[in-house]
């Protein structure tokens, strides 16, 4: 009989975690409390198709997400693309690609243009050396860029990721981020969408023995391996627990909660509206939306990368903020009817009557905000004298979260579980191999995949 391991969530990381560990040789049951798996890649069905409710896409040093997707044979799957960036200042559309585009940002004075492009492309080297964790990113880009640039672009764009706090932010956050994004111009997208990885990673845990459950809410987690959902109890040798630490808390046993870490973060929720399209807007994949006038802060066009989707133009707009926010709690007809002519306002070519569908979707945690000096609090995988281990999105700092970081911090914890499930020694052929130290793998907002 093989190692009993109860997963807890059905996103990206629960289910690669759930797929090593049954392919491993482990009784593995993944307890999912949605309809769907796939966490922020859930999915709605259109016409005869699915799409994705929140965007994604695969980037070219997505090393963990990528090898992932070789097991399961969709590797190849993955088209790429170049890709174009605009962006919106006080409602005028700028191309933001190249030197030259970058020449002509009238936004900004051109000794700050000149400034902005020579410190962006020193970025990634002037942050070697330094303790980026205990450094506000404020403090260190308003010193590289200069106050003009930092209040007038930066600060906007911060600000609408991380709310209030976002000059807090650990300079550590971006410049991790730039090590993902060293080839911003090409991203991939899987042929069938983010569905078919879902389905795969599904597949192949069931074949591997492995129960997969759906609307299967957790009520109670205990500290001895069991787990409760409504009267239903699993019992299980090891719990790997993807949820949220907020989300966990609430259903720990009270034997079990003063052992869990007393690490307390604030979450960025988003809401996000996707528009079904009968023309396509700018052509560019990510464009930020600065002092424009509109309540979302960026426009993702996912058709020039992954083009229409049945004769239409996929495009999702988004607003980062605390699910206990207004805006988050507001009543979705509403946010639909603003957006929607907030988003005609902002494109002129753009009228109503070219505007098919609009569905709007939410969700409470997307990305913490970490504190300054996180790398020092940063919570172990395993709860010490439990058999729970944590796989969230509190443990995958300096990384943001995505796909990528997500796998990456399921190849963790497989490692930690690997000597129990097959013995020790046992590490041969390389998938997890080496993956406790893949930690500082980048990741930014438009590319959560």
């Amino acid at each position: 009989m093989g190692t009993r391991v109860t997963v807890l969530g059905g996103g990206i990381c629960g289910l690669a975690a759930a797929h090593r560990l049954a392919r491993s040789g482990a009784e593995v049951t993944l307890l999912e409390g949605g309809d769907q798996l796939g966490g922020l890649g859930t999915f709605t069905p259109w016409r005869d198709g699915w799409v994705e409710r929140f965007y994604h896409c695969v980037m070219p040093t997505d090393d963990d997400l990528l090898a992932l997707l070789g097991e399961v044979g969709l590797r190849e799957s993955v088209a790429w693309r170049r890709t174009s960036m605009g962006m919106v200042v006080g409602g005028r559309h700028h191309p933001f690609n190249s030197a030259l585009d970058l020449l002509r940002f009238t936004p900004l004075r051109l000794r700050d243009r000149v400034r902005f492009g020579a410190v962006s492309l020193l970025l990634r080297r002037l942050g070697r050396g330094r303790d980026l964790d205990r450094l506000r990113t404020e403090d260190w880009l308003r010193g590289l860029y200069g106050d003009r640039v930092w209040d007038s672009l930066l600060a906007p764009m911060f600000g609408s990721k991380f709310g209030a706090a976002f000059g807090d932010v650990p300079a550590l956050y971006l410049w991790q981020r730039l090590g993902r994004e060293s080839n911003v111009s090409v991203r991939g997208y899987p042929a069938g969408g983010y569905r078919t990885i879902i389905d795969a990673l599904r597949r192949s845990i069931e074949d591997a023995g492995g129960v997969v459950r759906t609307s299967s809410p957790v009520t109670r987690v205990r500290g001895d391996g069991s787990v409760l959902v409504s009267d239903e109890v699993f019992e299980a040798d090891r719990v790997v627990s993807t949820l949220p630490l907020p989300a966990l808390r609430s259903i720990a046993d009270p034997a079990l909660a003063p052992l869990l870490p007393d690490v307390r973060l604030a979450y960025q929720g988003v809401v996000n509206a996707l528009f079904f399209l009968r023309r396509p807007l700018s052509g560019h994949y990510w464009a930020p939306v600065v002092r424009s006038g509109t309540d979302f802060d960026g426009v993702i066009e996912m058709s020039a990368l992954a083009g229409p989707f049945h004769g239409r133009h996929l495009v999702y707009v988004m607003k980062y903020t605390d699910r206990e926010s207004a805006l988050y709690r507001e009543d979705d007809a509403r946010v639909t009817a603003r957006w929607t002519k907030q988003l005609v306002g902002l494109y002129p070519d753009l009228t109503s009557a070219d505007v098919e569908e609009v569905r709007l979707f939410k969700a409470p945690f997307v990305e913490p905000v970490y504190p300054l000096g996180y790398l020092e609090h940063r919570p172990p995988l395993e709860v010490a004298g439990t058999p729970l281990l944590l796989a969230t999105t509190a443990h995958v700092y300096p990384s943001v979260t995505s796909w990528n970081s997500s796998v990456g911090l399921a190849n963790r914890v497989v490692a930690l579980l690997d000597d129990a499930v097959r013995g020790p020694g046992s590490h041969e052929g390389g998938q997890v191999e080496g993956a406790t130290d893949q930690v500082l793998q980048g990741g930014g907002d438009p590319h959560r995949g």
